[in-house]
């Protein structure tokens, strides 16, 4: 069991506390931990660190397929960009840069094949995510997911 899992209460999990563990671990400035509320199939914001509070009531509830946690779940695969503010991807929402954030990674929280929701990090710098790191929250995901659903 990990050191993210094994600190989770098992009734009542403090996943502000898991979410500043996993930013910690990949030396980032920002995180998401949205949840799948299966009735409107929209991610729901559990968690949150760094995101400024004009982002707040954008990141409260997102559809599926909509930014870069949306189109992670969507695929049921990482979603990431290297620089946030110079992507013209279109997979990033417009209001996004102002978190100030570049390198993203976004990453479905699975339970087995059941989506449970999206863990998303963010860096102030242009940034690659190596396919380790991208395992690395892949499995983070995996590990909390039944927990998160």
């Amino acid at each position: 069991m990990s050191a993210h899992l094994a600190s989770l209460h098992p009734t009542d999990p403090d996943w502000s506390a898991f979410l500043n563990r996993v930013i910690e671990e990949f030396d980032c400035n920002t995180g998401t931990l949205h949840r799948l509320d299966a009735a409107d199939l929209h991610l729901k914001l559990v968690a949150h660190h760094g995101i400024p509070p004009q982002l707040m009531p954008v990141i409260q509830s997102i559809p599926i397929g909509k930014g870069i946690a949306g189109a992670a779940a969507e695929r049921r695969e990482p979603v990431e960009l290297c620089n946030l503010q110079t992507d013209s991807s279109g997979v990033a929402k417009p209001g996004a840069k102002q978190t100030q954030v570049q390198g993203s990674l976004a990453v479905p929280v699975l339970d087995g094949d059941r989506l449970c929701g999206t863990l998303g990090i963010g860096k102030l710098t242009a940034y690659e995510f190596n396919a380790g790191e991208k395992e690395r929250l892949i499995q983070i995901g995996r590990e909390v997911a039944a927990r998160l659903a």
